[in-house]
C-alpha cells in the first residue's frame, strides 16, 4: 500500500478525483442482509437529496443489504448503476463473540495488525479499502460514491489522516459522509473532509 505523502492546505485548487466515503443509513442489524430501518429509508433519500448537487458519474457499493440500500435512491435520481464490491464489506473485529470488543477494537486503531481469531487487522482492512481508491484513481470518472461501513471507511480515512482513530470512528454517524479530493496525478495532494450535516 503506498499512501498519500501530503494533505493540502489548498482546498480551492481544482480536484482532479473527488471521493465521496459514505457510511450507510441506519439497519436493522450487522448481518450482510440487514435492511434499513424506517428511519434508515428516510434517511436514504435525504442522502439522494444531500448528494445528487455533487455531479457524482460513479457509485461503488458494498455487497451488503444496508450498504446497497442506503444509495438505492441516489442511484435512481442520477440514473446510474451501483457497481457491486466485495473489498468495501465490513471489517470482521474476530469469528468468534467477544465480550469486551470495544476494548480489542480500541487496541486496533494502535496496533494496526493486531488481528483477533478469525479476524482482520486493520492494516488488512486499510489495505483493501486503500486498493479500491487507487483502482478507481485510475477511472475516467470524476466524482464518486464510495458507500461503505463505519470501521472499514474509518481505516480507509486513517490511510489519508492517521491521527483517525477510535474515538474519530465512535463519532461517526448513520449516515455519514467524507469528500476525498485527490489534487494531483500521483495521489501525493489531496484534501480530505466531513461534509454531512
Amino acid at each position: 500500500m503506498q499512501l498519500p505523502k501530503t494533505k493540502s492546505k489548498c482546498l480551492e485548487v481544482i480536484a482532479l478525483k473527488r471521493f465521496f466515503l459514505i457510511r450507510h443509513c441506519k439497519a436493522e442489524g450487522q448481518e450482510a442482509n440487514a435492511k434499513l430501518t424506517i428511519e434508515g429509508n428516510e434517511q436514504a433519500i435525504k442522502l439522494a437529496d444531500f448528494l445528487h448537487e455533487k455531479q457524482i458519474d460513479y457509485i461503488i457499493s458494498s455487497s451488503y443489504v444496508r450498504a446497497v440500500s442506503s444509495i438505492q435512491p441516489l442511484a435512481e435520481k442520477n440514473k446510474l448503476k451501483i457497481n457491486i464490491e466485495e473489498r468495501l464489506c465490513e471489517r470482521v473485529l474476530s469469528s468468534e463473540n467477544i465480550e469486551n470488543w470495544m476494548d480489542r477494537l480500541s487496541e486496533t486503531y494502535e496496533n494496526l495488525d493486531l488481528r483477533l481469531f478469525g479476524g482482520e487487522s486493520s492494516r488488512e482492512a486499510m489495505e483493501r479499502g486503500y486498493s479500491v481508491i487507487n483502482e478507481l484513481s485510475e477511472r475516467i470518472e470524476s466524482s464518486v460514491a464510495i458507500v461503505t461501513h463505519g470501521n472499514l471507511m474509518s481505516l480507509i480515512i486513517k490511510c489519508f489522516d492517521n491521527e483517525f482513530g477510535f474515538e474519530e470512528w465512535k463519532k461517526l454517524s448513520n449516515p455519514d459522509v467524507y469528500e476525498l479530493k485527490i489534487l494531483n496525478s500521483k495521489k501525493e495532494h489531496y484534501s480530505l473532509s466531513r461534509i454531512w450535516k
